[in-house]
């Protein structure tokens, strides 16, 4: 039986291994210590892409005004997803101490990277207690992708954890780690009520703070109670918490968590890329696959085995009945193969069998790291980089600090593309959101309004009234110069960008 009577803890099935001697260099560790130190100079740069925009100008809203913060990137009062416990934390830290966002939002990332790496510790501690497989799982997390570049919140490859680092899902992903460390060692020992009752708010927290995390640590969750099959007396104590959390889920007020269940449509376009150069993105992780074989031949029940099957089974329904979105839970399925193919080293039978897996494992790992050497750059800056490391480094956006000594908190900008992403960061809104809304009732008819204000043709008067309906005081454009009545240049910004006030 896997699970022990209730008053005598099971220990881990794992190979013992002897401590190593004084003075030996941990290699794994080493190299974990390495990319640790990467990523804290990637957060003192902070690179600007992807949702960052959407993330400051959530604690913008929230440090202005904690209880009714409207939404986050127009002028209207709706809830918004962004709104999570987290963001309502950052938001008091912000509000208290009088930082800017920015600094906020680094302080973030370093709180996200340390719950993200005392995460795996713990959870892979439930595993193997190998003094080794802590570091080479972190390095199979971030390393065992493949050689085409995937940077999205909630994937843990390095070059996406560089970008990606101070956004909630990071946080959510440390969270996550750390409930299913929790959640083994309830099993294991037949915790009481309140173990099981604190793991059901936990469970809550992670949804609300990244919902897509949120759903990778419930499969994460679902696998562990499934391979420990617990005995019937600690069912009540399980359906307790999962009661507990989702009271929590429907008690949060800033936004209706149920009601983004009905949402998934709106996001398949956006997703679909997520199935698109499959074996470029992800091929390396197929090590990972073989040591799962191993692990069910040696273990049916072996809990990573059932975790991968559960997030293979999602994404593969999600392609095939073109829910795309579904691909967000992808990490369900690579991070218990990146972490069997981590402890097959440490787990793998006979020292040869160790050796050699070792060997295939350290060239995974090398290849995974040259393809993503690019991530230096965010570090040390795209100078630094070689020509050959260069060619893949992509640079992040330009800021649109310039506008800020005269578009004011609050202000509307007429802006679309890129800089509709980037502009309510420092306070200001936009006519329509740079990211999909789903509680923004007109989302479509901002859209449309954006793109009839920037049509060349449209008539001038029509431009007027857009910019009247929308209270709009600036408009950034581009494209060639503008020759409108109301407006006037106000300044200039890098790439030809300009900043015209509306005039009365």
């Amino acid at each position: 039986m896997r699970t022990a009577p209730p008053e005598v803890p099971s220990a881990p099935a794992v190979v013992p291994r002897p401590t190593a001697a004084p003075g030996r260099v941990h290699a794994p560790g080493v190299a974990a210590a390495l990319v640790a130190a990467l990523l804290l100079l990637v957060i003192v740069r902070l690179p600007w892409a992807g949702d960052l925009g959407m993330h400051a100008a959530t604690v913008q809203r929230l440090r202005h005004s904690l209880f009714h913060p409207g939404n986050p990137l127009v002028d209207v009062v709706t809830p918004s997803p962004y709104y999570s416990p987290w963001m309502v934390l950052l938001g008091c830290a912000a509000r208290m101490s009088g930082l800017s966002v920015f600094v906020v939002l680094r302080i973030a990332a370093l709180t996200g990277l340390t719950l993200l790496a005392t995460g795996v510790w713990r959870y892979v501690r439930t595993l193997s207690a190998h003094r080794a497989a802590p570091a080479l799982a972190a390095l199979s997390l971030v390393l065992l992708w493949g050689t085409e570049l995937i940077n999205w919140s909630g994937f843990l490859s390095l070059n996406s954890l560089a970008l990606t680092v101070s956004y909630p899902s990071v946080f959510a992903f440390g969270l996550a780690f750390h409930y299913w460390a929790w959640l083994t060692r309830a099993l294991r020992a037949a915790a009481g009520w309140e173990v099981w009752l604190g793991l059901g708010a936990l469970w809550a927290l992670i949804l609300l703070c990244h919902q897509f995390t949120g759903f990778v640590a419930t499969l994460g969750g679902l696998a562990a109670v499934l391979a420990d099959r617990p005995p019937r007396a600690l069912w009540p104590r399980l359906a307790a918490g999962a009661a507990l959390g989702l009271l929590v889920l429907w008690l949060w007020p800033y936004y209706d968590f149920f009601a983004l269940l009905s949402a998934g449509r709106d996001l398949e376009e956006v997703h679909r890329a997520l199935y698109a150069r499959f074996v470029g993105r992800y091929w390396l992780a197929l090590l990972g696959v073989a040591a799962l074989v191993l692990r069910w031949r040696r273990d049916r029940r072996d809990p990573l085995v059932i975790f991968c099957l559960l997030g293979a089974l999602v994404c593969a329904v999600g392609f095939g009945t073109g829910h795309y979105a579904w691909g967000r839970t992808l990490p369900a399925a690579l991070v218990p193969a990146q972490l069997a193919a981590a402890l097959e080293v440490v787990q793998g039978g006979r020292r040869a069998v160790r050796t050699r897996w070792a060997w295939m494992l350290g060239g995974a790992l090398a290849l995974g790291a040259w393809a993503q050497a690019g991530v230096l750059g965010y570090a040390v800056g795209s100078a630094a980089l070689p020509d050959v490391l260069a060619a893949d480094y992509t640079p992040p956006w330009t800021g649109y600090h310039w506008i800020t000594p005269y578009v004011k908190y609050g202000d509307v900008v007429m802006a679309r593309d890129l800089p509709s992403r980037l502009i309510p960061a420092y306070g200001a809104y936009t006519v329509a959101p740079g990211y999909p809304d789903f509680f923004l009732p007109d989302e479509s008819r901002r859209e449309w309004a954006v793109r009839r204000y920037y049509t060349r043709r449209t008539p001038e008067d029509v431009r007027r009234d857009i910019l009247r309906t929308y209270d709009v005081r600036w408009v950034v454009d581009g494209s060639r110069p503008r020759r409108d009545r109301e407006l006037r240049v106000v300044t200039r910004g890098p790439d030809g960008q300009v900043l015209y006030a509306v005039t009365p």
